[in-house]
């Protein structure tokens, strides 16, 4: 299983998580995406999903 993964959304790179002890960081690579920030998530899809909130305005649900 690999440790790190890049999240993209929509043709943009939206970050990188990467596979710690508590799951999966995820580190911003633009503004846009910075709300999500050192979050942790279970898997790379799920940092995915947040990220793919995020840029479709739910913002809430994304955090």
């Amino acid at each position: 299983m690999p440790d790190s993964y890049i999240i993209e959304v929509n043709s943009q790179t939206a970050g990188i998580v990467v596979r710690s002890q508590g799951g999966y960081c995820f580190f911003a690579s633009s503004d846009r995406f910075y709300r999500l920030e050192g979050q942790f998530f279970r898997n790379a899809r799920e940092a995915e999903r947040a990220a793919r909130k995020l840029v479709n305005g739910d913002v809430e649900e994304a955090a």
